[in-house]
């Protein structure tokens, strides 16, 4: 029987030795120019006036369907570089990433127009993410509802614009958990809105997972980490540090930062 279980784990994501750089165009030539120049165009594949920023370093793991993973780690450590690898925006260095089935980035799947309402982002959102015109037609109101945008008004046939930053991010993940992900990424989403708000999100991330889905979720709060995710990736500096239960990965990373 738990050869069986074993089995039945299925990879969504993959990462293998995965590297990802940043050239940043416009860095400054050191002191004594006309040596660090002279130095700089010796140096192998490094190109003139580039600034090289290597954000993600070596890290390997596998991802199962049905997992809530936690992203943890220090600002800078690598962790929403890390979800635009998987997602396919940004180009490994070396290694590389496979993935079962489509991954969706928060925000980027379900791109929301400033000058657009509420309702005509929901529309053009689910239609981005894939849905048909008669499946966001039966989810709308439960997206509306879900967002909460309209408890204090009727925001949904606003333009974006007029929306404050916390409501707009309800509102993309609002789209966003309305369809069934092969995997889905959410970067801090948790952290806007009331405790109302983070608790509807918590349970329709166990819902996705239990309908067969991956479910990434970076966020410096730990609680929400605990409540939501039963795996936890710890990046530091750009390298995976610990990866692991979320009790255990929690407990030393709380030991690290001293909270």
């Amino acid at each position: 029987m738990a050869e069986q279980k074993q089995d039945a784990r299925v990879p969504t994501v993959i990462a293998d030795d995965l590297h990802i750089v940043y050239r940043v165009n416009g860095a400054k030539s050191g002191k004594g120019s006309a040596t660090a120049a002279l130095s700089r165009i010796l140096k192998r594949g490094e190109e003139r006036g580039v600034r090289k920023v290597h954000a993600v370093r070596g890290v390997s793991f596998v991802a199962y369907r049905g997992e809530a993973i936690g992203l943890i780690g220090s600002n800078g450590s690598g962790k929403s570089t890390l979800l635009r690898a998987i997602a396919g925006l940004l180009p490994a260095e070396q290694g590389k990433v496979y993935t079962d089935g489509q991954p969706s980035l928060l925000g980027v799947n379900a791109a929301l127009m400033n000058d657009l309402t509420g309702e005509r982002n929901v529309i053009l959102g689910g239609l981005a993410m894939g849905m048909s015109r008669e499946e966001i037609k039966e989810r709308y109101q439960d997206i509306v509802d879900f967002s909460g945008i309209n408890e204090k008004g009727d925001f949904i046939t606003l333009p974006m614009r007029t929306y404050s930053s916390g409501m707009a991010a309800r509102l993309r993940f609002s789209i966003a958990a309305a369809k069934d992900h092969d995997v889905l990424m959410i970067d801090e989403a948790l952290a806007t809105g009331d405790r109302k708000f983070q608790k509807r999100s918590e349970d329709r991330i166990r819902e996705l997972r239990k309908e067969a889905g991956t479910v990434f979720l970076v966020s410096h709060n730990n609680k929400s980490i605990r409540d939501t995710c039963n795996r936890v990736l710890w990046l530091e500096r750009g390298e995976l540090r610990m990866d692991g239960p979320t009790d255990e990965v929690l407990k030393e990373y709380e030991k690290f930062t001293g909270k």
